[in-house]
Order: C-alpha cells, then sequence, then structure tokens
C-alpha cells in the first residue's frame, strides 16, 4: 500500500504548493483590498468568496431559506449552498466582527478549495495510470489554474468529477454515479458527461454499467436536493431561475456579438441562440463518437462536449478554467496547443480586471482598457480551445496520432468500455 503512495506524494506536494501559490496571490486583497475595487483589480485578486459573505447574509442567515430578496438569496446548487453554510457557521464561531469573519471566512473556505485542488490532482493521476500520472502537473500548478483557484468554489466540483471518473474507470459504477450525482449538485457543467457516457455506452452497448450509474446519479441529486425543494422551494430554485434568465455576461462571445451590434447573433435571444449553437456541436460530437474508425477515449468526449458548453454560453467566468484543465490534458496531453491555451487563459485573468477599471461605476480609463483590448482576450481563448479541439477530433479519426494510444493503452478512465468490441456503429448502421 505504501508503496503504491509513494509516486502519489510528489503531486500531492506540487498541487499543495499550487493551492498555496494561489493564497498568496490574493493576499493584497486579503489584507483590506477586498474594500475597494480599484484595489482589488489593480492587484488581480478578486474573489466571489469575500463579497458574498455579505451580499448573500451569510453572517445572519442560512441560505436558501433566508428572508431576504430573491436577488440576494445564494445562486448555486444545493451542495455549494450548503458548503457555505458550514464555513460560515464556524467563521461566526470564531469571529463577533462582521469583517473579521468575512476574512475567516474567505480562508476557511481556501483551506477546503486547496484539499479540493489535491484530491483532484491525486485522483487525476490515477486515471491517467502510471504512463502518464506526471500530466495531472497541469492541473496542479499551472499558471491559469493557480491565478483562478480562489474565485470561486468550481474546485469543489472538480474534485468530485476526477472522482466520478475515477470510480467509472475501476468499474464501481455506484460509486460513480452517486459522486457524478453529487458533482452536478455542486456545479452544473458536470451534466455534459452524461452525454459522453451515453454516447460510448451507444457504441458498445454496455448498458448495465450505464443504466446503474445514472440510476445511482438521479438518486444521489434526489437526495440531497429533495428537503430543499420540499422546504425551501424559493432559494432552491433561485438557481435554475438565475441560469435561465440571467443575460449574457463576461467572457462571453455573445457579449462581443451584442458589443459590436451583429445582426441575428447580437440581436436574438441569447437563450435560444446558445441552445441551438450548442446543440448543434453537441449533434456534431456524437456524429464523430458513433461514425470513428475507432471508439473514442471516454476523456475525449467529455472535453469536446465541456468545451462546446463553455463556448456556447452566456458567462466564461475566469474560473471555467477549472472545468476544463483535467479534460483536456487527459483528452490531449501535448504540451505545445496547452501551453498556447494557457497563455490565453492568463491574458483574459489580467484582461477582464482592467477591463472592469474602465466600466461604470469606476471609469478609470488611465487605468483599464478597452473594448477592443479587452475582446482580444475573448476569442484568444475561443481560439485555442477551438484549437485543442480541433486535435482532439482529429486523434479521433485518426487513433494513430492519440499519443495516449500510441503507448498501448485504450482508455485510462473508460471502464467497461476499455478494450470493448464496437456493437453499434454509425458507417455499418447506415450500411
Amino acid at each position: 500500500m505504501m508503496a503504491r503512495a509513494v509516486p502519489f506524494l510528489p503531486l500531492g506536494l506540487i498541487a499543495a504548493l499550487g493551492a498555496t501559490l494561489a493564497y498568496v496571490v490574493r493576499l493584497p486583497c486579503r489584507t483590506g483590498g477586498w474594500n475597494d475595487q480599484v484595489t482589488t483589480y489593480t492587484n488581480f485578486c478578486y474573489t466571489d468568496i469575500y463579497p458574498l459573505y455579505f451580499d448573500r447574509q451569510l453572517a445572519t442567515q442560512n441560505p436558501y431559506f433566508a428572508q431576504v430578496g430573491f436577488d440576494k438569496q445564494v445562486e448555486y446548487p444545493v451542495v455549494l449552498g450548503e458548503v457555505m453554510q458550514v464555513i460560515s457557521w464556524i467563521a461566526r464561531a470564531l469571529e463577533i466582527d462582521q469583517v473579521a469573519q468575512a476574512v475567516r471566512f474567505y480562508d476557511l473556505t481556501v483551506v477546503l478549495l486547496g484539499i479540493c485542488l489535491v484530491i483532484g490532482v491525486l485522483l487525476m493521476a490515477a486515471v491517467a495510470g502510471p504512463t502518464r500520472r506526471w500530466d495531472a502537473l497541469w492541473y496542479a500548478i499551472s499558471p491559469a489554474v493557480v491565478l483562478a483557484a480562489y474565485i470561486n468554489w468550481d474546485l469543489v466540483a472538480g474534485a468530485l468529477s476526477m472522482g466520478m471518473l475515477l470510480a467509472w474507470g475501476r468499474r464501481r459504477q455506484v460509486l460513480a454515479g452517486v459522486l457524478l450525482g453529487l458533482a452536478i449538485a455542486t456545479k452544473f457543467y458536470p451534466l455534459m458527461f452524461v452525454g459522453a457516457l451515453f454516447l460510448l455506452t451507444l457504441r458498445t452497448w454496455r448498458w448495465r454499467a450505464f443504466l446503474v450509474t445514472m440510476g445511482s446519479a438521479a438518486g444521489a441529486w434526489i437526495l440531497v436536493n429533495a428537503p430543499f425543494m420540499i422546504f425551501a422551494w424559493e432559494g432552491w430554485r433561485r438557481f435554475y431561475v438565475f441560469s435561465q434568465e440571467r443575460g449574457v455576461d463576461w467572457g462571453s462571445p455573445w457579449l462581443f456579438f451584442q458589443n459590436k451590434g451583429w445582426p441575428i447573433l447580437g440581436e436574438g435571444d441569447v437563450s435560444t441562440l446558445g441552445m441551438m449553437a450548442l446543440a448543434l456541436l453537441c449533434l456534431g460530437i456524437a456524429v464523430l463518437t458513433l461514425a470513428a474508425p475507432r471508439r473514442p477515449r471516454l476523456a475525449q468526449i467529455c472535453f469536446l462536449a465541456l468545451a462546446a458548453f463553455m463556448m456556447t454560453n452566456k458567462v466564461w467566468s475566469p474560473q471555467f478554467v477549472l472545468w476544463l484543465v483535467p479534460f483536456a490534458v487527459l483528452a490531449r496531453p501535448n504540451w505545445k496547443p496547452l501551453v498556447l491555451w494557457q497563455l490565453a487563459e492568463v491574458w483574459y485573468f489580467v484582461a477582464i480586471w482592467l477591463y472592469l477599471l474602465s466600466q461604470p461605476p469606476l471609469d478609470r480609463d488611465d487605468l483599464g482598457i478597452g473594448d477592443d483590448t479587452y475582446f482580444t482576450a475573448v476569442w484568444g481563448r475561443i481560439i485555442t480551445i477551438g484549437i485543442m479541439m480541433a486535435f482532439v477530433v482529429r486523434d479521433i479519426l485518426r487513433p494513430d496520432k492519440d499519443v495516449v494510444r500510441q503507448a498501448d493503452i485504450d482508455d485510462q478512465g473508460g471502464g467497461v468500455f476499455d478494450d470493448a468490441p464496437d456493437r453499434f456503429r454509425l458507417a455499418s448502421a447506415v450500411r
């Protein structure tokens, strides 16, 4: 047991270093900068954690049950809301002054998120297997991960998603389903992995494993959501109403289209346009999965589905990079496109805060950047992720180009898909 754990120890230590560096990045704000937006943006140390302690009434009330206006209720799924609740209880027990409580709330949250980063890195390394274990360094300490780690609570969902992938790879379908259900009840993006599992199940006809996993996921999701749906309906539905009704926000290509006044793309209903664009991309991924000469790897389809979701979404926050890094690396661990994408993510991280300086109510044009400069960062992310998607598609169509399969690996975290024969292929069905 000790011998098996030793190779993971350096990765855990490096991930802990990454978590520590992410904390150091925000020290200028932790010592008082969060109370001044100019200081926050010029030091690039914004986080949602500190201000939401006040704005969502965590100092005095419980999420979902709070007697506040609808726009002041917690806009996250229930697992995150309850994580916030428990940590706020501890912060209130340790501090009397509310400002001190908020700082303590941030510190305690960072401890949890740092642990989730270490766990996520170790789980990713286990999924990658002994020949590609060190690929997890991208998740442990890449610049974009360090910069975005503590903007929000995304690392919690990241650890659950990696746990789901490892459990599926080890053919523990019930555990995989439970972790998937909890991940969806933490952040909504893991729902995209359901489609990836379904497509590969359709190709391999391994329905029992898929149905057990989906049943377990549904059961776990209902178990954690049902009490709030019954006893705090208004607070529970806040996340879903907010996701549906929110307008175009920072980072989204739709913001560029609206800013430039493009016909249709800049003037239409973005919720409808976004769903149509996502549906088209998902249809393309489905055709690719079912028609490819060799069954794609699970991480490849998860990456393509998740990238499609991000590129068509109404908002693309800086911390969304945390969603994609482990799946991008597992899908195609080639350093050149990954470095290019990481540079684009770092540029966007810098650009968004400089852009906000020049926007109302601050209007600090002397410190910030304008529309055109900001949108170079928006398109930088889109283009570099598009390049990685193109390479993954090439690897799927030409499996001999897949660096993972060149090492005689069929599917790292594929579970029942690993070395499974084709039972359904689109070309065969057409014939």
